[in-house]
């Protein structure tokens, strides 16, 4: 990984849309700070198209698509699209599943909630899990522990066993029963909303993460870039991002902000 602010200016010009997590990228400690926020408005405010790229739950993701100044937002680690239409106050909606497998998945996913909670002692339903469509969040970092790595893996392996998709991010490990991930989702939201095939014009994307969920977006995106609090990832990483910032969480953000404007 090479410094962010090695980052040539020349390349910065070509940039058009902005691909960010949230959970400690744009935020610190749970905490979304009015540096971080205003970036994100300063990023909007310069022309580009901000996307947040999240594990959070649909229901969290349609206050962001209304209320945060954004494009669009890809929730449920790729489960969904939602963006608002602020002159027709209209909100589009794209799923992956239907609401029929929704409804199958989701009975599957509570039988394999039960299982985890009574393998993994300290593991917990993600406070936020009330809000979600299609997915199942295992606490192990946000409102308990953090756990240690091997429960951590004991969750992941008891998705897997099931059938489940599993993906890490900094605070929950996520599981579903489907094909998508954060980049599947994105790469649809792309062709969908805007007519672009990312296989060809990749290089308008910037994408900020710091975790094992962020992934796929750091492996396809030639702008990749990981918050300095990735480094505690890379063990868990075949693809690291390709550039890091110095500054940690939301001000590791700030400071890509402020690169990409100058």
């Amino acid at each position: 990984m090479r410094p962010f602010g090695e980052f040539p200016a020349a390349r910065r010009k070509a940039i058009r849309f902005v691909l960010l997590d949230i959970d400690d990228t744009l935020t610190t400690g749970g905490r979304l700070t009015a540096a971080a926020y205003g970036a994100l408005e300063d990023l909007s405010r310069r022309g580009l198209r901000v996307i947040p790229v999240t594990g959070r739950p649909a229901g969290w993701c349609d206050l962001i698509a209304r209320f945060w100044p954004i494009d669009a937002v890809v929730g449920e680690n790729g489960a969904f699209y939602f963006r608002y239409d602020r002159q027709a106050r209209v909100i589009t909606r794209q799923f992956w599943l239907s609401v029929e497998e929704r409804e199958k998945a989701r009975r599957r996913l509570d039988r394999l909630a039960a299982e985890i909670l009574d393998a993994v002692p300290g593991a917990r339903i993600a406070a936020d899990q009330p809000y979600r469509v299609a997915d199942l969040a295992i606490d192990y970092a946000e409102d308990t522990g953090p756990l240690p790595s091997a429960d951590v893996d004991r969750i992941v392996a008891l998705m897997h066993a099931a059938g489940a998709s599993a993906k890490i991010s900094s605070i929950h490990v996520n599981g579903w029963f489907g094909d998508w991930d954060k980049l599947a989702m994105t790469r649809r939201l792309f062709r969908e909303a805007y007519g672009v095939d990312l296989d060809h014009q990749r290089e308008m994307v910037a994408f900020i993460g710091d975790s094992p969920n962020d992934e796929p977006m750091f492996a396809y995106f030639p702008l990749s870039v990981g918050v300095a609090n990735i480094r505690r990832y890379l063990p868990r990483l075949n693809s690291p991002p390709a550039y890091v910032t110095e500054g940690a969480a939301g001000g590791g953000f700030v400071e890509f902000a402020e690169v990409l404007l100058s």
